[in-house]
């Protein structure tokens, strides 16, 4: 099987090839193509994942979509699916979802390793198209990300942002204080 350029990057960056990471490769690239888009130097594109899977790796790799940068967003549904947001006009999004039957074909393999052998191989070879669906969507844009500052939590001390504090009792505490959590004793 071949490995194109920026797929040898991505696997770099991750640090191993699986179906996962291919999934997001192809994701990627199907949504990059079908939005003309360039990897994000800020916030200008957007990328909500439905998954904490090894796809969002490649994701993050090809379209600059960081969660430091505040333009990646993780909604915890497991699904192979990714949402890309074009903040500048003209404002458009992409759902890219992964087709039901997509990589079953593979799954009859018994040999984990012959499995995922063809699982990447469908993956690499089919075009986007039969792997996923690729919808132009509504959508909400979320804030750009914004610098708070910052106020130490009246309870573990650690400097926490101004929005994410909860008023306790009298007190300013950051959400893991507010549930119990008790920092270490130093």
């Amino acid at each position: 099987m071949e490995i194109p350029e920026d797929l040898q990057k991505v696997i770099d960056f991750h640090g191993h090839l699986c179906p996962g990471l291919g999934i997001g490769y192809r994701a990627a690239k199907a949504a990059t193509q079908k939005l003309g888009l360039d990897k994000a130097y800020d916030e200008e594109l957007v990328c909500i994942v439905e998954n904490k899977s090894c796809s969002v790796d490649a994701v993050q790799y090809l379209t600059g979509c960081t969660f430091g940068k505040g333009n990646l967003i993780f909604n915890d549904y497991g699904k192979q699916v990714f949402t890309f947001a074009l903040r500048r006009s003209p404002k458009r999004a992409l759902r890219v979802s992964l087709k039901p039957g997509a990589i079953d074909s593979a799954i009859v393999e018994e040999d984990p390793a012959e499995r995922r052998r063809r699982v990447l191989e469908i993956l690499l070879s089919r075009p986007s198209q039969e792997l996923f669906y690729l919808d132009e969507v509504d959508f909400e844009m979320p804030e750009e990300a914004r610098i708070e500052p910052s106020t130490p939590c009246e309870n573990c001390g650690e400097p926490t942002m101004q929005s994410r504090l909860v008023r306790s009792e009298k007190v300013n505490l950051c959400i893991p204080c507010s549930q119990g959590w008790q920092p270490p004793v130093r």
